[in-house]
């Protein structure tokens, strides 16, 4: 097929994703604007790849030039800069995967218009990119947010939308454009993954979690913790309807998260134009104090935590259903939690200071 653009593929998803699909010989390009992920992640991903290196072409684009089937196109650039989508098409673009947004529940009570300008103009300026070029095959990365406080447990796709914070508002959002986009003409080939909570790293150590600034998820800041970098890990609730009071989440291997973009795009490209909506999750639950346990026991490390007062915009319980995914794509998650707790102190046990030692070594 023709090269496959990542929106955001400089960041944690997208770059773990991006070295999936180089490794099965697919052409990348990506556009990034930095502001939560490094030119070093992909520099990282070439070497992982085995391509030549990410050499500087002109102002703001990188490239590892012809490499062999593979290659890699990076390109600084703002989703919502119709300018900027034009660039990133002009390579050529067969398929998009969307991972361009911002990702923090409690960043996005404090911060909503913010979120909304992003996420959805960003999802928006997008596709009517993809409509000047001819482009209509697209994987969404969506979000398990968007079912908000839900009694059902396990979570199948058709559980009702009912998201219950600004980031989730918008996700629905975008799920919704892109539902009247799929119906608007025929040919639209949309798949939206509603994934759960991705943690872990590559495990060469070589690739993870790099936040700008306080990390706003639990398992990057669960690491800066172990390293050291951070006092203690603030555990928000310790009084949900849970087994021992804290959240339940179901966490998912970041690689195990790649590889299902790869089949989801695999599908697209292979069936009759489609809306594919499936959840990527283990359908098992664990709690915070669990992960907690579980990195201790793997790392052979001690995590100080303090419990504190509920956090704005979360849920008790979110365990997925993944049936349709395994279903549909042949897909289910391969790696434990200890994996999980391996590979993640791994990363940041090799990179103390995340990516930002190595921001040099991209040239200009």
């Amino acid at each position: 097929m023709t090269k496959v653009l990542l929106t955001g593929g400089a960041g944690f998803i997208g770059s773990h994703t991006c070295l999936a699909l180089l490794e099965e010989g697919l052409s990348v390009g990506v556009l990034d604007d930095f502001s939560n992920g490094s030119p070093e992640a992909l520099r990282r991903v070439a070497e992982l790849a085995g391509l030549g290196a990410l050499r500087q072409e002109s102002p703001g684009r990188w490239s590892t030039g012809d490499s062999g089937p593979a290659d890699l196109t990076l390109l600084r650039g703002d989703v919502r800069c119709p300018g900027d989508l034009d660039r990133a098409f002009a390579d050529g673009i067969g398929a998009v995967l969307h991972f361009a947004g911002l990702k923090a529940v409690g960043e996005s009570v404090a911060q909503p218009l913010r979120y909304w300008d992003v996420n959805v103009t960003g999802s928006l300026r997008l596709l009517e990119a993809m409509g000047r070029h001819g482009c209509r095959t697209l994987v969404f990365s969506s979000s398990a947010t968007l079912y908000g406080s839900t009694d059902r447990v396990p979570i199948p796709e058709t559980a009702p939308l009912q998201p219950i914070n600004p980031y989730g508002y918008t996700k629905a959002a975008v799920e919704r454009m892109l539902a009247d986009v799929a119906a608007s003409s025929p040919g639209w080939r949309i798949a939206r993954l509603r994934y759960f909570n991705p943690v872990g790293a590559h495990p060469s150590g070589r690739l993870g979690e790099d936040p700008s600034g306080s990390p706003n998820n639990l398992f990057p800041y669960l690491c800066q913790v172990a390293a050291g970098r951070r006092p203690r890990l603030d555990v928000f609730g310790g009084d949900w309807p849970t087994p021992d009071g804290t959240g339940v989440r179901d966490y998912l291997h970041v690689m195990d998260l790649a590889e299902g973009h790869r089949r989801a795009l695999a599908v697209l490209e292979a069936e009759p134009p489609q809306l594919l909506t499936l959840n990527l999750g283990s359908g098992s639950g664990h709690s915070v104090l669990d992960l907690v346990r579980a990195f201790e026991t793997t790392n052979g490390l001690a995590v100080p935590f303090s419990v504190v007062g509920r956090r704005p915009g979360d849920s008790a319980v979110s365990i997925a259903d993944p049936q349709e995914a395994e279903r549909r794509m042949g897909w289910r998650t391969r790696r434990s939690l200890a994996d999980i707790c391996r590979d993640g102190w791994a990363w940041q046990s090799a990179n103390p200071g995340g990516f930002g030692e190595g921001e040099s070594s991209l040239d200009g």
